[in-house]
């Protein structure tokens, strides 16, 4: 039977290789790609795109009756560093935009919802190392808040109203493809970038900072298991762990200075350090292994040779 997927935020680093992976999977005219600006030419020009506010509850309405949406991957959201210098904005984009979706879960509109949230839902007081699915969660963001705020909500909606909500906590991710957008773990992505058309890298995190990290192929693939799972197999409806590898920059440097001769790092930690000393330096994923199977397949030397290798070509 044929589904049509509306993916919100589709312009952002995870939006972006959400909607070429879901269109390869399910054909192009399947997948609606939205956002509140247009995107990169190739994004635009593989399928239907709408612009869209997603904190707009009528626009987004009449969009997914117009598509005869079935699903919805909600993306839109103002990341960590960016949503501390506009705090009430970021709320309102990140909490509104998912109480839409959710009501109109509620009502019948649509029948699954993919939300993200992320390891900034824990804070200092947080067990740093092998962070368990249930344990203290008192972020110290704007961004970790509204995250803490939407799981709870979630949980909430399937518990109370039968809506079929599912959402996993990203670590840092790294993408060739696009890049980060306002993270404090962009170093991830930006020191590839650097090395290879510079020759150097300045770190805004300390040399010792270890933090979950993933490659974003892996971050993709773990999106589509959850949602393609057997709803009985979704057994935790507020936010699964979700890990792959944990790295520090000084790690990261070495592993990019195997391959880039003279390849040279400078540090100069600035208001983001203070962000990622809240929180964890690894991550227990075992639930989501145990309910749906997840395992990671990238490593931090696998990774640098495959963000190396595509940033080259």
């Amino acid at each position: 039977m044929q589904k049509n997927i509306l993916i919100i935020g589709a312009c952002g680093q995870i939006g972006t290789e959400l909607t070429y992976t879901l269109r390869a999977q399910y054909g192009n005219d399947s997948i609606i790609a939205s956002d509140i600006r247009e995107g990169n030419e190739e994004l635009m020009n593989s399928g239907p795109f709408e612009l869209l506010d997603a904190t707009d509850y009528d626009a987004l309405e009449e969009l997914i009756a117009y598509y005869e949406i079935d699903e919805v991957y909600l993306m839109a959201a103002m990341l960590s560093a960016t949503a501390e210098k506009f705090p009430m904005r970021a709320w309102n984009l990140n909490m509104n935009s998912l109480f839409n979706v959710l009501n109109l879960a509620k009502e019948k509109k649509i029948s699954k919802i993919f939300w993200p949230s992320s390891i900034a839902v824990f804070g200092p007081n947080t067990p740093a190392t092998d962070t368990p699915q249930n344990t203290i969660m008192e972020p110290s963001t704007v961004y970790g808040i509204s995250k803490q705020s939407g799981e709870r909500w979630c949980e909430y909606y399937h518990n109370k109203f039968g809506v079929d909500v599912r959402s996993i906590r990203y670590p840092g991710l790294i993408s060739w493809k696009t890049m980060p957008g306002g993270g404090t773990t962009d170093y991830g992505v930006e020191i590839y970038h650097k090395a290879l058309n510079e020759g150097e890298y300045t770190c805004f995190l300390r040399a010792s900072t270890k933090l979950p990290m993933m490659y974003m192929d892996d971050a993709i693939r773990a999106t589509l298991e959850i949602m393609q799972s057997p709803a009985e197999q979704i057994k935790t409806r507020s936010s699964y762990n979700l890990a792959a590898m944990s790295f520090t920059p000084a790690e990261v440097a070495t592993s990019i200075a195997s391959h880039i001769a003279g390849f040279k790092m400078i540090y100069e930690p600035d208001s983001r350090q203070e962000i990622a000393d809240s929180w964890p330096s690894s991550i227990d994923d075992s639930k989501a292994s145990k309910d749906w199977g997840w395992q990671a397949q990238f490593d931090l030397e696998k990774t640098t040779k495959a963000m190396l290798a595509n940033l080259k070509t």
